[in-house]
């Protein structure tokens, strides 16, 4: 898959899986990764090109207006998950494992990341966590399902670290990732996401593992790079974290676009002849 048939619209793909997602290191070719939630965006990103569409828990934050993602359930998730495998995507479609989904037991996290793939259609799951998840995602494994990890700043764990900070400053708690990252790996994660955490550190990782890092504030050393679509799109009415990029400011165009049909209607210019029958 060379980076010229990766790149740009409506060429037909081949179905990305996650062995062809670890492939993609090894050929050092960055792994680009947005967010979806919806079969409209689902498959506007995916004829960009994009190799994963992260069907994350930030549903709660930028569509369900939740001010953490910690009140998402599976149903929440399984009802988007369907919605971005209703497109069909090349890109291979990875849901969350939203908050008490797996933390409770292994069964209880081989249940419902079954349940994410069998009946959202997701191709992968993602879950939060280093250690402390080591079995589960084992186990899920073994039970057939690519995992991908999630470590540094996870918002699950947002009430434990009293908000939304950079994590792994000090040398203990970047030695305590490293080795998380490499019990991940070792236990089957087919990719890591590495989010708010100091570059350098996020190089190190990179370098360390045979698996992919996708890097969300994790400096340009990761293997690639995931936003959340409404945040890179400028529809988010969130905070803006310090890491996003914004490549269109969409919300203005919504606000004139719904302020010009009101006043159309308003004046009687809408509908016209032309939109009659």
């Amino acid at each position: 898959m060379s980076g010229e048939a990766r790149v740009g619209a409506g060429a037909p793909r081949a179905k990305i899986t996650a062995p062809a997602v670890v492939a993609l290191k090894r050929k050092g070719e960055p792994i680009t990764v947005v967010t979806a939630y919806d079969f409209p965006t689902a498959r506007y990103a995916d004829e960009a090109g994009v190799e994963i569409l992260l069907v994350g828990d930030s549903v709660g934050t930028v569509l369900l207006g939740y001010d953490s993602t910690l009140p998402v359930t599976m149903e929440d998730m399984l009802h988007h998950v369907r919605a971005v495998a209703r497109a069909k995507p090349s890109a291979l479609v990875v849901g969350d494992m939203p908050f008490m989904s797996y933390q409770v037991s292994t069964e209880q996290a081989v249940a419902n990341a079954g349940r994410l793939v069998q009946e959202g259609g997701a191709d992968a799951i993602k879950l939060e966590g280093g250690a402390r998840v080591g079995d589960a995602v084992a186990r899920i494994v073994e039970a057939g399902i690519p995992v991908m990890g999630h470590l540094g700043l996870t918002p699950q764990s947002v009430l434990a670290f009293g908000g939304y900070k950079v994590q792994a400053r000090g040398e203990a708690d970047q030695e305590r990732l490293l080795a998380d990252a490499k019990t991940l790996e070792r236990a089957g994660c087919f990719s890591l996401v590495l989010e708010g955490i100091p570059a350098r550190l996020g190089a190190a990782v990179t370098r360390e593992l045979t698996i992919p890092t996708i890097g969300i504030g994790a400096g340009p050393g990761c293997d690639g790079q995931v936003l959340v679509s409404h945040d890179l799109l400028g529809l988010h009415l969130g905070h803006t974290p310090k890491f996003v990029r914004r490549y269109a400011t969409l919300a203005d165009e919504m606000r004139v676009a719904f302020e010009r049909f009101a006043g159309d209607v308003r004046a009687r210019r809408y509908p016209g002849e032309q939109e009659s029958y």
